[in-house]
């Protein structure tokens, strides 16, 4: 098979050639944001699930959206170390400056970039890290008190009325939102809030690991009624072998209905896998109709692949300790367990062991879908542990 034709993207984020099933969560989000934008109520949506699922495509797939419509956003991904206001201040500068070039926008806009700032002054000292072009002078006391939640509401205040006057809305599109400290998640709910109780068009469509609903209900205890919580999963059988088969069909290749099974089987349907399933496969096959054993000899270079591409990264971020724990949950299967076993694999007590489960919760390698459970973010994980740390004597 030509690997230049090859239809498959696996990728950090990298739209795969056909998104299935996802038409109806994609209409759902459209629908809100254009309530929003219309002045209607809308609540925020929440994409959550594991690595791998495909919460990242729809972000980005839902801003094209949204944009589409002529709706104004900003896009961000929350890494570790950083603060919240250090990555919005700069793309809420550039919706500003975006809004101010509607001539019914443009006072609110500027009154917006003015409480920008008196929001960046104040508060850079506080988190150091903020970096923003200034376009105009500070109104003194327009956001500018030094207290997050306050002053985010009023910088979103603006925000949100500029976006009105406009006749528009404005769409905040942030990924991995469970870095972001609780604190720092509290400011923007409440900000959000505000938006909603004043009927301003400004929505946040945001994506993130499971215990990213806990988080968001620890910050604040509305938090719940405020999102559209979804669960991004793996595809259903017929969803995933479209995903397969159709990239297939524009190249003019077909493949038989047992090796489309089964790399739905060995893909368990996560969106990241089909397409390296997917990928691998074409360049086994010698021709079409491509079958099973061209699907067995790809899962030698497709396991390999995800080895060093997908799940070596996250192991290497992880302290011989953290890499220990991990691997005594995988002794234990897929998952979850409970953390006295985990304990109990590693011969140690579950008190001593808090610190670095903890520790694996804040880096997004685990979480805890019920008290006392312990489950991995990244599916296949288990089987990656017994591979790179095989036999007992990581132990």
């Amino acid at each position: 098979m030509n690997p230049v034709r090859n239809p498959f993207a696996p990728g950090a984020g990298t739209p795969p050639p056909e998104l299935a099933g996802r038409d109806a969560l994609l209409e759902t989000l459209q629908v809100a944001l254009q309530r929003t934008r219309i002045g209607r109520p809308a609540r925020s949506a929440m994409l959550v699930g594991l690595r791998g699922a495909g919460k990242t495509v729809l972000l980005d797939r839902a801003r094209d959206d949204a944009e589409a419509m002529g709706i104004h956003t900003i896009r961000l991904e929350a890494p570790e170390g950083r603060s919240l206001p250090a990555m919005l201040a700069p793309q809420l500068r550039q919706a500003l400056l975006r809004l101010s070039q509607l001539e019914a926008a443009k006072d609110y806009a500027v009154r917006g970039l003015r409480a920008l700032a008196g929001f960046a002054s104040k508060l850079k000292l506080t988190f150091k890290d903020i970096e923003v072009g200034i376009d105009y002078e500070a109104e003194p006391g327009l956001a500018d008190n030094g207290d997050l939640e306050h002053d985010l509401q009023a910088l979103m205040e603006q925000a949100g009325l500029a976006a009105k006057a406009g006749n528009t809305a404005l769409a905040l599109f942030i990924d991995e939102l469970q870095y972001v400290e609780e604190h720092q998640l509290a400011a923007l709910i409440t900000a959000l809030h505000r938006m909603a109780q004043r009927q301003l068009p400004v929505v946040l469509v945001g994506a993130g690991l499971p215990q990213l609903r806990g988080q968001l209900g620890n910050a604040k205890s509305y938090a719940e009624r405020l999102f559209e919580f979804t669960e991004i999963g793996p595809l259903p059988p017929e969803a995933a072998a479209q995903a397969i088969e159709k990239p297939l069909l524009d190249e003019g290749v077909t493949i038989t209905p047992a090796a489309l099974a089964e790399i739905g089987r060995v893909s368990q349907g996560y969106a990241y896998f089909l397409q390296t399933w997917g990928s691998h496969t074409w360049l086994a096959a010698e021709g079409s109709p491509i079958d099973t054993d061209a699907v067995a000899r790809a899962g030698i270079t497709a396991i390999a692949a995800l080895d060093e591409g997908f799940f070596r990264v996250r192991f290497d971020r992880c302290t011989p300790k953290e890499k220990k724990y991990l691997r005594a949950m995988a002794e234990l299967g897929d998952g979850p367990h409970r953390s006295g076993d985990v304990a109990d694999v590693l011969g140690e007590k579950v008190s001593s062991l808090a610190p670095t489960r903890a520790t694996l919760i804040g880096k997004g390698m685990v979480w805890s879908p019920t008290h006392g459970d312990t489950a991995f973010t990244v599916p296949m994980f288990a089987a990656f542990m017994q591979r790179i740390m095989p036999g007992q004597d990581w132990r």
